[in-house]
């Protein structure tokens, strides 16, 4: 089978690696087995695709290569599979203004993108935004694709990865328009799993761990409810609970953003309280600046 041929882009960053990791063009030319014209010619042809002809590297002491500020950032940013570097990403790395690409659940979006967009134009910060549940934002975050993730717990296991809780809820029942708690508990402050015996119900997807959470709870005290859809995340909860004239046990995502006026809520009393954070995820050693900037709005507004 014949050798795998690279990508024009990627042979430029083998280049552009082997140069750092050198500290010379000779000494990269004599590693990867080519002509130091070679080096030099796919490191400027990097410069010129990602940087505008900004230099990636430059002479330092004793004449050592040493990266610049951009190229810091090109080079801390692919240390990564390389099917992941296209060129929209390898440009946002060597880009002279700072990029954030940010993952986050579904959910959290609700509440927080507005809160992170403000921050990032107010600072000059350009926005890559994704969503994705824990697992795949966990990979990304592992594998550098991201700079930033927000999750709620809990989380797969995360080797490489470091996070930050931002905010503990705890759970509340959620009643849409015409459910039959609303009229029944009007008065009540809490309610009870048991208060929800018989009740139309939206239950979280049974991969989700909030899905198992209510199975165990209403395995606990005998109680059965009438389950009439199930979702991923709140961007679906609301319709189905008007649609269905349901309740849902949810966490409170009320100190971040209020649910819609025509919801009712219940704190959920518990003989063992349960609770859900907020989680910031970012790779291990490399919180960006322009990540940093996010993070302390977050740390701030949460």
């Amino acid at each position: 089978m014949p050798p795998r041929k690279l990508v024009r882009h990627l042979v430029w960053l083998e280049s552009f690696t082997a140069a750092v990791e050198a500290g010379s063009i000779e000494s990269a030319a004599e590693h990867l087995g080519v002509a130091r014209s070679v080096v030099s010619e796919h490191i400027r042809a990097l410069e010129m695709a990602l940087a505008e002809g900004a230099t990636l590297l430059e002479r330092g002491p004793g004449r050592r290569l040493q990266l610049t500020a951009r190229g810091e950032r090109l080079f801390a940013g692919t240390q990564t599979p390389l099917h992941q570097l296209d060129m929209k990403r390898l440009r946002d790395l060597a880009s002279a203004e700072p990029v954030v690409r940010l993952g986050l659940n579904p959910t959290l979006s609700i509440s927080l993108l507005g809160k992170v967009a403000r921050d990032a134009a107010a600072t000059g910060l350009k926005l890559v935004l994704s969503f994705g549940g824990p697992h795949e934002l966990t990979r990304q975050v592992q594998t550098r694709q991201l700079d930033l993730a927000l999750d709620f717990t809990p989380l797969p296991p995360h080797e490489g990865v470091e996070s930050e809780s931002l905010l503990r809820m705890s759970f509340v029942v959620l009643a849409g328009p015409g459910n039959a708690l609303a009229s029944m508990a009007s008065s009540r402050r809490t309610l009870h799993v048991k208060d929800l015996d018989g009740q139309p119900f939206v239950d979280w997807l049974r991969d989700d761990p909030y899905g198992g959470a209510n199975s165990a709870r209403f395995a606990a005290h005998g109680v059965k409810v009438a389950e009439v859809a199930r979702v991923e995340s709140f961007l679906l909860l609301y319709e189905l609970l008007r649609a269905f004239s349901a309740c849902a046990i949810t966490p409170d995502l009320r100190p971040m953003h209020p649910f819609p006026p025509d919801m009712h809520a219940w704190p959920l009393k518990e003989d063992e309280p349960q609770a859900v954070e907020v989680v910031a995820l970012w790779p291990s050693g490399a919180l960006s600046p322009g990540a940093s900037t996010v993070l302390d709005g977050l740390r701030q507004r949460v």
